[in-house]
């Protein structure tokens, strides 16, 4: 199958059913850079076409693939139109997705109030339709952000109930996009067999149908597993330096996540000079993300190596909400409010509103000024 969507890939398709079953197929496999194309293709013909009901769908998972592939900006943006279509047209079960996806996302920022006031509105959607993969993936954005906190016992709690087969929130196919977190929450919290088990199980069961979303994972996992002086080696075939295997190119957060580990698995061996190369790339990954947790951590660790790191100073674009980022960037490109309402389903006045919002924010006082301030804004380098 992952050989079929590369084939597949750069392939324009104008149905968009068809371009939404390749794309959500790309991201249970892990190939989020192929998944967001075919999505964002699905979604702009829904768009074009009115099928609300349906682009609430595929924009979770476009969303869901952005985040995956460093556009944490384009993400929650996609999540919360997501979830305003959905309750618009009635898909509890999307509105609870997106809504996760919202918690995830701001988990991973550190913003953990927020996260949590998310999660807890999804669990209660989640529960009251009895899906256990909206369960799965709750415990997934929870996990995440109480490994940002440093509250790793939380996240083993969370994370270990995908692994319980008596617990609601079991789910075989989830696992795989748990595995990396749940196995740094098991180690740092004293659970490393339970952790070792897992793996194991994960890796035979992925064996026959290898994907390098998986084995970059496992890599992971094998390298918080390892005796100190055996790591090295997982930590090099996860990023990329060694080896033929799968490398987290693709995935910034994750590869962030990769140098951070590894760099203070260099300092820890007494090779500082050694360590501070990874933990300035983790450093610039994170605060191009906006993973404010991950990017104390990466500062402290340099700090520990005996280098100094300024934090990260914030941006105009940092102060916009999703929904005014996107409707700054549509006018920067010459929409009306009209045209911009009818793209994104709002009325004219609406949109006016935010500009309005948007201008004073910006401190600019028309349309010609947006450029300018959103020029500057980049994805982070796979």
């Amino acid at each position: 199958m992952y050989l079929k969507l590369q084939g597949l890939a750069g392939t324009a398709h104008s149905d968009p059913t068809v371009a939404s079953i390749l794309g959500s197929t790309a991201n249970v496999i892990g190939t989020f850079d192929i998944g967001v194309n075919f999505l964002a293709e699905s979604s702009a013909v829904l768009r074009m076409q009115g099928r609300l009901s349906d682009l609430a769908r595929v924009l979770f998972a476009q969303g869901w693939a952005e985040m995956e592939v460093g556009d944490w900006r384009g993400a929650m943006r996609e999540a919360e139109e997501s979830a305003r279509l959905a309750e618009e047209t009635g898909g509890l079960p999307w509105i609870a997705a997106a809504t996760i996806l919202k918690a995830r996302l701001a988990g991973m920022q550190g913003n953990l109030e927020q996260s949590e006031a998310y999660a807890a509105q999804a669990e209660a959607l989640a529960l009251s339709i009895g899906a256990s993969f909206l369960l799965a993936m709750l415990q997934i954005a929870r996990g995440v952000s109480a490994i940002g906190a440093g509250r790793h016992w939380e996240a083993f709690e969370h994370l270990r109930r995908l692994f319980t087969p008596a617990d609601p929130a079991f789910n075989f196919g989830l696992q795989f996009f748990g595995l990396a977190d749940f196995v740094e929450a098991a180690v740092s919290s004293g659970n490393a067999d339970e952790a070792s088990r897992v793996l194991d199980e994960i890796e035979r069961a992925s064996a026959p149908t290898p994907v390098p979303w998986v084995g970059t994972m496992l890599q992971y996992g094998k390298a918080f597993l390892a005796a100190p002086e055996d790591a090295e080696p997982f930590f090099l075939q996860g990023l990329g330096l060694q080896g033929p295997g799968p490398a987290a190119k693709k995935w910034p957060f994750l590869r962030a996540r990769f140098l951070l580990a590894y760099g203070g698995w260099l300092r820890r061996q007494r090779r500082s000079a050694n360590a501070r190369a990874p933990l300035r790339e983790a450093r610039d990954m994170f605060d191009a993300l906006g993973a404010s947790p991950w990017s104390d951590r990466a500062r402290e660790e340099l700090r520990a190596s005996g280098e100094t790191s300024r934090r990260r100073t914030e941006q105009v674009w940092d102060t916009l909400t999703p929904q005014e980022l996107h409707i700054a960037q549509l006018a920067a490109e010459g929409l009306s409010n009209k045209e911009i309402g009818a793209r994104l389903y709002l009325s004219h006045r609406t949109v006016g509103y935010h500009l309005h919002r948007i201008f004073s924010k910006a401190g600019i006082t028309s349309r010609s000024g947006l450029r300018p301030v959103l020029a500057s804004i980049s994805r982070p380098a796979d």
